[in-house]
C-alpha cells in the first residue's frame, strides 16, 4: 500500500504516519522534520504551486491511500479577519485537500479500491464562536467527504471525516493559548476530561482504511473525549 500522509512532520500527522504500516509517503514545509521519512515531498499547500506539486507527487508514486492531514487553525472575531487569511485558511484547509483527492482517484478507480481519510474539527460539526473561519473551512470538508462517497462508492474507494477535539499537540496547545479561555477551564469543559491524544487517530484511521471497514464510508466520526455529546 503507498499511503500519503499531509502535514506529516509533527502533531496528528505524524503520529498517523508514525502507526501506519506499507510504503509510507508525507509532506510538509520544514525538511528537517521530515528527514526521518524515506519518501517526503517538501511543499506549502497554502499555494497553488505547493498543491499542484504535490499533485504531481500523488500521480507518480500511485497512492492508493490518501489522508489529509494538513491545516491551520485561526482564532479572531469575524471583524480583524482580512481577505489573506481568508484565502489561507480557505485553501489550506478545503481547497488543498479537494484538489488532492481529484489527482489520487483517478489511479483509485483502475483499482477499484481507494481510501480516503480527512481530518476535519468538532469546529466543523459544533461552531466555534472566535473561529467562524476555521470552522467553515472543515464544515465544507465534512459536506464534500459526504457527496464524495456517493460519487466514488461504486469504485471501491471509501472516504470518510475524522473530526478531533481538543488534541495534545503543538496545535491543540496553541490553539488553548489563542482562545479566551485557560487550558485547564477548557479541560473542565471536557466530558473526560483530557485532551485526545494523536495515536487514537491515528488508531482510527488504521481501522478505516482496514478491510473489516469497507462499508464505512461517508461518515463524519467525532472523536472528542464526549465533547459534542452536550451537557
Amino acid at each position: 500500500m503507498n499511503i500519503l500522509v499531509t502535514g506529516g512532520s509533527k502533531g496528528i500527522g505524524k503520529a498517523i504516519a508514525d502507526n501506519l504500516e506499507g510504503n509510507i509517503y508525507t509532506c510538509g514545509r520544514n525538511e528537517e522534520l521530515l528527514k526521518s521519512y524515506k519518501n517526503y515531498c517538501i511543499c506549502d499547500l497554502a499555494t497553488i504551486e505547493g498543491m499542484q506539486k504535490l499533485g504531481d507527487y500523488i500521480e507518480a508514486n500511485k497512492i492508493d491511500i490518501l489522508i489529509n492531514n494538513a491545516g491551520e487553525y485561526i482564532y479572531s472575531p469575524i471583524e480583524e479577519i482580512g481577505v489573506n487569511q481568508i484565502e489561507h485558511i480557505t485553501r489550506l484547509n478545503l481547497e488543498a485537500p479537494l484538489y488532492l483527492i481529484s489527482r489520487a482517484v483517478p489511479y483509485m478507480k483502475t483499482q477499484k479500491w481507494g481510501r480516503i481519510i480527512n481530518i476535519g474539527s468538532i469546529s466543523g460539526v459544533l461552531g466555534e464562536a472566535g473561529a467562524s473561519l476555521y470552522s467553515a473551512s472543515k464544515s465544507g470538508l465534512i459536506g464534500a467527504s459526504k457527496a464524495l462517497a456517493l460519487e466514488l462508492a461504486e469504485y471501491g474507494i471509501t472516504i470518510n471525516t475524522i473530526n478531533p477535539g481538543w488534541v495534545d499537540t503543538e496545535m491543540g496547545s496553541s490553539s488553548a493559548a489563542e482562545s479566551e479561555f485557560s487550558k485547564e477551564e477548557i479541560i473542565d469543559c471536557i466530558p473526560q476530561k483530557r485532551f485526545v491524544h494523536p495515536d487514537e487517530i491515528a488508531g482510527m484511521v488504521k481501522y478505516l482504511i482496514s478491510k473489516e471497514a469497507k462499508g464505512v464510508t461517508g461518515q463524519s466520526i467525532n472523536l472528542c473525549a464526549g465533547l459534542t455529546c452536550g451537557y
